[in-house]
């Protein structure tokens, strides 16, 4: 059965945000569809019931946003991303899932997604989320957050493993959080209420730890990382 609908609708907004919606579950999709619709601030140029279809609307009508099932036939909505972020689509791509897995979720953010829902979110969830997409935010359903948060927290623990800032002690970390904001050794000892000769005793101790050495390599090492440390 020949799935796909190309949705060629006369739009009252002369200027609306595109969107080519995809997902294999004919009621959803439909449902989906006439509720963003409702809007004259988007234009459903195009529906289909699998990834390949999905995919070739994209390329041929290029929408300004793709809503994707993650779970679809041929194409899962995550190869879909993958293909636009590879080829460098001039398209933002939000995905819905039935799951709040922390590995399927990764695997999104991995992709380039701009935006990940839940579909078992209330309708108006999911058009806030696409409000910000198409404003060219970044969007998660809010049931996801905790996903969001333990993302962040195990990117920075391989950050922190890269660089060997996890063999700082707690104290180095604040005396290079310091150095990082060009204070000088002096500077440093004062606020921490330590000798000079501390000070410095630490900056010898985070260099060798860093595997760092080199005229105002320690400075240079700080400045860079600076988000991270």
């Amino acid at each position: 059965m020949h799935c796909i609908l190309t949705v060629r609708r006369q739009m009252k907004n002369s200027n609306p945000v595109t969107i080519v919606l995809a997902d294999d579950h004919p009621l959803f999709r439909r449902g989906l569809c006439d509720a963003i619709q409702r809007s004259t601030t988007y234009a459903v140029v195009g529906e289909a019931c699998d990834g390949e279809e999905a995919l070739r609307m994209i390329i041929e009508l290029a929408p300004r946003v793709a809503i994707l099932d993650v779970e679809m036939p041929k194409l899962t909505g995550l190869d879909v991303a993958r293909r636009v972020n590879a080829d460098g689509l001039p398209v933002s791509v939000i995905i819905l899932t039935m799951h709040d897995e922390p590995s399927l979720f990764n695997l999104a953010m991995d992709a380039g997604v701009a935006g990940y829902m839940l579909k078992e979110t209330a309708v108006p969830d999911i058009l806030h989320g696409l409000e910000q997409v198409a404003a060219g935010e970044y969007y998660i359903s809010t049931a996801l957050t905790n996903l969001l948060l333990q993302r962040n927290r195990a990117l920075g623990t391989r950050i922190e493993r890269r660089l060997n800032l996890d063999r700082l002690s707690p104290l180095e970390r604040r005396v290079l959080r310091l150095i990082a904001e060009a204070q000088s050794s002096s500077q440093i000892a004062a606020q921490l209420s330590i000798s000079l000769r501390t000070v410095e005793s630490h900056r010898y101790n985070i260099c060798r730890k860093l595997d760092i050495s080199g005229s105002h390599a320690l400075l240079r090492f700080a400045v860079e990382n600076k988000a991270v440390i």
